[in-house]
């Protein structure tokens, strides 16, 4: 969409940061490092998820260019059919809104309370949903911002000294501990970490706060 957040990857050889910015940029530094008779193994990761991005970087510039706008259109196609899937199976009632009849399994008295609200069970039950998703959307991106890192340091750092304290103080949420047992790390793969476990941790300061705020209220 017009309005999404672009996606940023970083892309190394080894241990050595080649690249970070658009995948096409990304991948096009890669390839030229693997031309160059780079030997260490190339991996890419999406800085937003920590998940690493499989290329094939035989062929042409063109050619890899070409592979991954192939790789884009497949996402979105996969992307678009999930969402029409949706309203195909919608039921009686809206179905331009995408309501989906499911079946929910609740105790009598849940029934109870639901039908005695204004708009029945099925507006009630949205309505809460949707509180739900807003109250916890703090605490959603502080996850996959834990994730992201943990991806990633398992990925380049698995088998590095201090990996396994460092991984401890990280989920602690002790920055000084984790800084500690990652300085013999090489350097790119350290700051890379730090980066993302930075961002990690403001994402779970964030989260607090807001549960703190809401529980206050």
């Amino acid at each position: 969409m017009g309005g999404e957040k672009p996606r940023n990857y970083t892309g190394f050889a080894g241990h050595r940061r080649i690249a970070s910015g658009a995948l096409a940029d990304v991948a096009l530094k890669a390839k030229e490092v693997v031309d160059g008779g780079e030997r260490a193994p190339i991996a890419i990761f999406e800085d937003e998820t920590g998940d690493p991005v499989d290329l094939d970087f035989r062929g042409t510039r063109d050619e890899l260019l070409e592979k991954l706008a192939r790789k884009r259109a497949r996402e979105a196609a996969a992307q678009a059919e999930a969402e029409a899937e949706e309203p195909r199976k919608a039921g009686p009632g809206r179905p331009k809104l995408g309501v989906v009849s499911r079946e929910v399994s609740l105790l009598p008295r849940h029934w109870e309370w639901l039908n005695a609200q204004p708009g029945g069970a099925s507006v009630t039950l949205r309505k809460l949903v949707e509180e739900a998703r807003r109250a916890s959307q703090g605490a959603d991106k502080a996850r996959r911002s834990q994730e992201a890192a943990h991806k990633f340091m398992y990925a380049l750092a698995g088998d590095l000294p201090g990996f396994e304290e460092a991984s401890r103080a990280f989920f602690a949420r002790s920055p000084e501990r984790f800084d500690q047992h990652i300085q013999s790390w090489p350097e790119d793969v350290r700051e890379h970490a730090r980066k993302l476990v930075e961002r990690a941790f403001r994402d779970a300061e964030e989260a607090t706060r807001q549960a703190n705020k809401g529980g206050s209220t």
